[in-house]
């Protein structure tokens, strides 16, 4: 595979929709070209579920090196900031070894907090915190888009942790939290290069029903079961969680809860398209349904070495 021709120090993006094939594909790459993968995903980030959030599996990892998947114990606050502050040391690592960065995932926030800097957004507020977690869900989600209409597409509204933050950041500021988190000071960085890796509809929820339909035999119950004991709160925020814990508990057969996590993970997966379509300055290429990891790998480091898109 030819190695990008890219100045030393850049820092590649592999961003895209859950289920898209980033993982495979960033490992068969950072293999061709001395690069190191980098989590950048909410969900691949947390400890104890690598099997529910679809972390890179054995072959994967022993690919190439690969930093913070699983790192995040469950039940701890992260968001775009502290996840900059948690990565930012790593890509200087993996710089100064002299290889490339691939930072890969498919929460847009997260990647963009790297490529462009976040604007500052004020630090969480104890009292405030206790005030809006203690607000039914429902109430929580009313409140936040009467401040912040915007949010009904920008925030994950199943998510209570994301809904909390931009309830408090909304707050706090006295803006829509939206506007503030679209705002970024610069970018993109001079260092960063980027690319989308998608797929036709069709191919994308084919793949996600597969994995979902792959997950109980490979353990899923057992390891939300496990989750549920160790942590308080339980991290429901996990798209499928709640799911495979009611199938595991019994209270939920087991192929409705298949079907229910199929679902939210398309809905994610639609979310995060819309993410990507208004990031200009990366480069999209289209998945076909037959081509190997290898071979996406191949067509990223071909996307690389061409000039990127003008913004």
């Amino acid at each position: 595979m030819p190695v990008p021709r890219l100045p030393l120090g850049t820092i590649l993006f592999l961003a895209g929709p859950t289920a898209s094939g980033k993982s495979a594909a960033a490992a068969r790459l950072a293999a061709a070209i001395h690069g190191e993968v980098v989590c950048a995903d909410a969900f691949q980030l947390l400890a104890g579920l690598p099997i529910l959030t679809a972390q890179p599996d054995a072959t994967d990892l022993a690919t190439a090196p690969h930093h913070l998947y699983g790192s995040i114990p469950l039940g701890t606050p992260m968001d775009a900031g502290r996840f900059a502050s948690l990565a930012s040391p790593v890509i200087t690592d993996i710089l100064a070894r002299g290889h490339t960065p691939i930072v890969t995932g498919g929460s847009g926030l997260y990647l963009k907090a790297l490529s462009h800097s976040l604007a500052p957004l004020p630090p969480a507020n104890p009292a405030l915190r206790a005030e809006i977690d203690a607000l039914p869900p429902d109430s929580a989600i009313a409140r936040l888009l009467d401040l912040d209409p915007a949010a009904s597409s920008t925030v994950n509204l199943r998510n209570p942790r994301h809904v909390q933050r931009a309830l408090e950041i909304s707050l706090l500021t006295g803006q829509p939290a939206s506007s503030l988190r679209n705002s970024f000071q610069s970018g993109p960085l001079p260092a960063s290069r980027g690319l989308i890796l998608t797929r036709d509809r069709a191919d994308l929820h084919h793949r996600i029903a597969l994995r979902t339909q792959s997950m109980p035999a490979l353990g899923v119950l057992d390891e939300v079961s496990a989750a549920a004991t160790a942590t308080n709160p339980a991290p429901t925020c996990a798209i499928g969680f709640s799911d495979f814990l009611a199938a595991a508990r019994g209270t939920l057969p087991l192929t409705d809860a298949i079907e229910a996590v199929t679902i939210a993970t398309r809905q994610y997966a639609k979310r995060q398209d819309s993410w990507f379509r208004r990031e200009s300055w990366m480069t999209t290429i289209t998945a076909a349904p037959d081509e190997s990891p290898d071979l996406i790998a191949q067509r990223i480091a071909d996307a690389f070495n061409a000039p990127p898109p003008a913004v």
